[in-house]
């Protein structure tokens, strides 16, 4: 198939790249590089600079390309710089999609997979949380993704386009090629492995109180990898609808720390913090609809194997993407 993936300069973008070539898939990247890594594009896919809230150019980008689906990643995912700037959040992550939604409907493009997020569930009222579970986002990002689900429906309701959710959790670990590294850094595996380079002077760990076995939170952390092929899993079938992906097994903040130090072999000193407003003690993913629907099942669960990969790429990229390839427009 012949995608168009939004933000596959980012994280998750960029390895859902790597998958889709390696699978045989033709890719063009649409990202604008003001978060993303020109260097995290896959030297095999066609890059396109360009801004979603620019309605001509991503009009301009789907006419001339004509996809056969779009893979939408692009949006800011900061939850706390939501809080401080939620007009930003809602220009870009709702405006930005609703544009490139009209770009695809223009084009005649029929499908979208969108990459949403656990962030519009916000307080869950049970765990493991299942696609069925109240959607109350209590930030303005989660509000943002949800808002941009419920156009999309009405998209799907209205102009029969086909739509797929795929809410996920905590995505960590990488490829031999790519992986994480954020400006700031807010995930707590990178920045625990930050520590253990000696780039940061310790981990804070934000309550040890919490109703959980140690007192620290529980997070569902996914493997990238496993989060790619869920994506090229929905890409390539019928399906319509949310779909949680998660591993369903959480492990607390002291768990990660713990297994990074074995990991790496350094200390990696932690320090207790407050409690950060709004942080459930559990977040865990019921991922059942998409093993029965989507036929997926993580091939890399254990969180020793997820610190791994990511120490690895780490290690290798101290400085994270610091190559500064020409961009190559198209």
């Amino acid at each position: 198939m012949k995608a168009l993936v939004t933000g596959g300069a980012g994280y998750i973008g960029s390895v859902t790249t790597e998958l889709l070539l390696d699978s045989g898939h033709d890719v063009i990247v649409f990202d604008n590089l003001e978060r993303g890594h020109r260097a995290a594009v896959d030297r095999r896919a066609r890059f396109v600079k360009g801004d979603l809230r620019d309605r001509k150019k991503i009009a301009a980008v789907m006419a001339r390309e004509k996809p056969d689906a779009v893979m939408h990643f692009a949006a800011y995912a900061l939850v706390g710089e939501s809080m401080d700037k939620p007009e930003t959040y809602f220009g870009n992550n709702l405006v930005g999609g609703v544009n490139l939604a009209e770009a695809m409907l223009a084009a005649g493009v029929g499908k979208i997979v969108f990459s949403s997020t656990c962030a519009t569930y916000g307080q869950p009222q049970r765990t493991p949380i299942t696609e069925d579970e109240p959607q109350r986002p209590i930030n303005p990002y989660g509000e943002s993704k949800l808002l941009l689900e419920k156009a999309l429906d009405w998209y799907r309701r209205i102009r029969g386009m086909q739509t797929v959710f795929l809410r996920y959790f905590n995505a960590c670990g990488a490829t031999k090629r790519f992986g994480e590294d954020h400006d700031p850094e807010t995930h707590l595996i990178p920045i625990v492995l930050q520590a253990a380079l000696g780039k940061r002077d310790r981990v804070t760990i934000f309550g040890e109180d919490y109703d959980t076995p140690d007192g620290t939170c529980l997070r569902d952390y996914i493997h990238i990898v496993d989060l790619a092929q869920a994506h090229i899993l929905a890409l390539t079938s019928a399906v319509s609808g949310a779909f949680n992906l998660g591993n369903g097994n959480g492990y607390s903040v002291k768990e990660v720390i713990e297994t990074a130090r074995q990991v790496t072999g350094h200390p990696i000193p932690a320090a207790a913090g407050p409690r950060r407003p709004g942080d459930p003690a559990r977040l865990l993913a019921a991922a059942d609809k998409a093993r029965t629907e989507l036929g997926w099942k993580p091939k890399h669960p254990d969180l020793r194997a997820i610190i791994e990969s990511a120490w690895a790429w780490h290690r290798a990229h101290p400085d994270g993407y610091a190559d500064k390839r020409p961009e190559r427009n198209g």
